[in-house]
């Protein structure tokens, strides 16, 4: 009966309006093959014209982060913190450190970023002295030497103060008289001819040359020789100079022409970092160091090295996966994979963003979330394929596209929502991954939607592919699909069940916060943590016996990498830290400091509160999200499997004793970003069901829906354990931590989507299903027998009637 009808007369019909759709088509792969070349020639010029700039984990340096304080007259608020940048940077820019970096962060906070300086003692010292200068006149000697002994120096009367002098003789000084403000410039010089030798001369401003005037005409005033004919020159609460005026200096005149000799026993050193301090200026308010990183230029090498073969193999092994899966199509993918990674570091440079370790990890990582798009629409076209009765493999494409669009988006929006979180509540590297998470995002969304597009649909249109559709590797469903469609599990007979299964690996996980405890990282607890390379393997029993013995005995020490000691205390001053480190090189010999971390405690407070918000606020937007964009009870399950998620991975790592630091705080993030993409798709497949399948029961529906969705979820989920896997094995070992974390929140997520979001969202429905005949008083109703079916009184359909006796 087929061949009996009358093609012919069909066909033409079907041509002429195949020509304007043809046409169409050609015109949008035209648009997109554009919109590709630009893109990829953009990326290139941007990839040879500007580098990306690289954290200090990865290039060496020194990171420290000050914190401005309140006094009685100035208020540390937005303005003034803007002021102490300018003078931090004109105190950097005189200690000769290339490419410095100092910002505000926040409305009381400044980081300071120090490249290739490996001993930070210095540069804090420079940059956390307030340099509070001030001069004053001499009122003569203390009467009661001891209050300057004892550090008594506040004002007794008038502004009176008490301190020592560079000899160590109490003088009374008078209330300052100029301060740093006045200070027009100093300059560090060596007085060859007069044999003074180094000393620092100081201009002052217009203001300031008549007040210094004025103090030393009224110090002129006294006999040579006694103490009221001195001058006090204060830095930072300490006389550096009280010199006597000069005899030539006649009383009320004093010494005119705005400038001024600072003389001591001045080496060049410290006339070069006096002239620097006073030159800089005061600070407006005193600062705080916070917070303090050192890391050492070869380890910073090496991250960088294991990072880059991390990602090569992990992107080499995933190429071949989806090769091996998809045949041409993912050899396309696996081209489209090679732009991505170009598009994200151009994207990387031109927004002028830092890479920093982190960020390594998670530019490899979204290497994984440009498979998991390639792999929806190749999974959609598939079966676009195997349902049309005359299959084109670009027609089959362009609907996978077009069907699987929304689920890629929602999926990436999830990403980005844990990306921005990170954004804003992080700090140090973590801040940087997830500014390249976010932006690795992006780019793979621009891989997969146009340039993986263009080259597929490309591909698809030549004759060769068409004759041999085979080669395409979307002519057929799959073995994986095809041996659930044949079996047909109903997995969602009894979700009780899963979800008691999801229950016991929650207590049994869960457990271990309390058996074992957070074991947190110095970000959430304060103290400082310093990473020793030895010229000979330091036993860390031993290494603990020399700490307690020089006065450390709450020192965690811990071996990490190959043959590396790392030491955790308390927060330590630089002296004890010296004591610290001549302890392990009496152990290890030639020691080199290869990082060092200073947190301190009120940073680690607000860090803690900080990563409560921001897992909060994780799980709050994607119920908000989730619920907007599919249904409450959708987002009500999704969020469910994740904060399962979230207990399961905390957990782990509890029974584990593994450090719960910012880094692992990056880590869950991104597992309820990336986890939850599973859920995404999984109900993006129920909804669509539910447009098309009204009376199948709810629980039917979502088994379909898995069944369906399931070879996607085995196939990207074996991409990113292989991208995350290379992560661990081939990375540095602080990224080692971070790859296990993700490992086990794909896995664990991959099973709660189905095993947990799944059976829950199907209790959830039975429930709002039950109780609705309830509240319209009746239930006449065996029409609820299937629980996706409203209780109405209508006619029944015609199909329905014939199925009644």
């Amino acid at each position: 009966m087929k061949r009996s009808r009358p093609p012919s007369r069909t066909r033409p019909p079907a041509r002429t309006g195949s020509r304007p759709r043809s046409r169409s088509r050609s015109r949008s792969l035209n648009v997109r093959a554009l919109v590709a070349l630009a893109v990829m020639a953009a990326s290139v010029a941007i990839a040879l014209t500007m580098p990306v700039r690289l954290g200090l984990d990865l290039r060496g340096g020194t990171q420290i982060v000050l914190e401005t304080k309140s006094t009685d007259t100035t208020k540390a608020d937005r303005e003034a913190t803007d002021r102490t940048v300018e003078v931090l940077r004109g105190r950097i820019d005189a200690l000769g450190v290339a490419e410095p970096t100092i910002v505000r962060s926040g409305e009381n906070r400044v980081v300071v970023e120090l490249p290739g300086v490996q001993d930070p003692k210095q540069a804090a010292d420079v940059l956390g002295r307030t340099a509070q200068l001030t001069v004053h006149s001499v009122l003569g000697p203390a009467e009661n030497p001891a209050d300057a002994a004892e550090g008594k120096t506040e004002a007794a009367k008038d502004g009176e103060r008490v301190l020592p002098d560079e000899s160590g003789q109490s003088l009374r000084l008078k209330d300052a008289t100029l301060t740093g403000q006045d200070v027009k410039g100093a300059d560090a010089r060596f007085d060859q001819q007069g044999g003074a030798g180094w000393h620092v001369t100081v201009d002052f401003k217009d203001s300031g040359s008549d007040r210094w005037a004025q103090v030393t005409g009224e110090a002129a005033c006294n006999p040579a020789g006694d103490p009221k004919r001195r001058v006090a020159i204060v830095l930072d609460n300490k006389i550096i100079s009280s010199p006597q005026v000069d005899p030539s200096v006649a009383c009320g005149a004093g010494i005119t022409g705005g400038s001024t000799q600072i003389t001591g026993s001045f080496d060049d050193a410290e006339a070069r970092e006096l002239a620097l301090l006073v030159k800089g200026g005061a600070l407006p308010v005193p600062v705080e160091t916070i917070e303090q990183r050192t890391i050492g230029a070869t380890l910073g090498d090496e991250a960088i090295n294991a990072g880059a073969w991390a990602a090569v193999i992990g992107t080499a092994l995933t190429a071949l996966f989806i090769i091996v899966v998809y045949r041409l199509m993912g050899a396309l993918a696996t081209v489209a994979l090679l732009c991505y990674g170009l598009i994200s570091y151009a994207a990387l440079a031109a927004v002028g963003a830092t890479l920093t370790l982190p960020g390594l990890a998670g530019f490899v990582l979204a290497i994984g979330m440009a498979v998991d798009a390639n792999v929806l629409v190749f999974e959609r076209a598939r079966e676009e394929q195997a349902a049309r009765t005359r299959p084109s493999t670009r027609s089959a494409l362009t609907a996978g596209f077009r069907s699987a669009f929304s689920a890629i988006a929602d999926s990436n929006i999830t990403t980005l929502i844990a990306a921005a979180l990170l954004f804003f509540l992080a700090s140090g590297p973590v801040k940087g991954f997830g500014v390249t998470l976010g932006i690795g995002v992006l780019a793979s969304m621009v891989s997969a939607l146009v340039i993986t597009r263009v080259l597929a649909e490309f591909a698809a249109s030549r004759p060769a592919v068409f004759r041999r559709p085979r080669i395409t590797g979307i002519s057929s469903t799959g073995p994986v699909r095809d041996a659930l469609l044949r079996r047909n599990p109903f997995l969602m007979r009894r979700p009780r069940r899963w979800l008691a299964a999801s229950l016991v690996v929650l207590v049994v996980a869960g457990s271990g916060i309390l058996v074992r405890g957070l074991n947190f990282g110095i970000e959430f607890t304060g103290g400082r943590l310093i990473e020793y390379s030895t010229a000979t393997q330091v036993d860390p029993e031993r290494a603990r016996d020399a700490l307690a013995d020089a006065g450390f005995p709450r020192a965690v020490v811990q071996s990490s990498g190959d043959g590396d000691l790392t030491v955790r205390t308390e927060e330590l001053t630089d002296a004890e830290a010296a004591t610290v480190t001549k302890a392990v090189a009496e152990l290890g010999g030639e020691t080199e400091k290869v990082r060092d971390e200073l947190i301190g405690p009120s940073l680690g407070e607000e860090l803690r509160r900080d990563a409560l918000i921001a897992l909060g606020l994780a799980l709050a937007a994607q119920l908000a999200y989730l619920a907007a964009r599919f249904r409450l009870l959708f987002g009500t399950a999704a969020v469910g499997a994740l904060a399962h998620d979230v207990v399961i991975l905390v957990g782990v790592f509890a029974w584990l004793g593994k450090p719960i630091d910012g880094v692992f705080l990056a880590a869950l993030l991104t597992v309820i970003g990336y986890s939850v993409n599973d859920s995404v798709v999984l109900f993006d497949r129920v909804r669509e069901l539910l447009g098309k399948e009204r009376k199948t029961p709810f629980d039917r529906l979502t088994n379909d829906a898995i069944l369906q969705t399931l070879p996607r979820t085995v196939n990207t989920g074996m991409g990113a354990v292989l991208i995350l896997a290379s992560l661990a094995i081939l990375a540095d070992d602080s990224l080692t931590d971070f790859a296990l974390a993700l490992l086990i929140g794909v896995v664990v997520g991959t099973y709660s989507s189905v095993f947990t979001a799944s059976p829950l969202a199907v209790e959830l429905h039975g429930r709002d299903a039950g109780a609705r005949p309830a509240r319209r008083g009746g239930g006449k109703g065996r029409g609820t027998a299937k629980p996706g079916r409203p209780d109405r009184q209508t006619p029944a359909s015609r199909t329905e009637r014939q199925e009644v006796p």
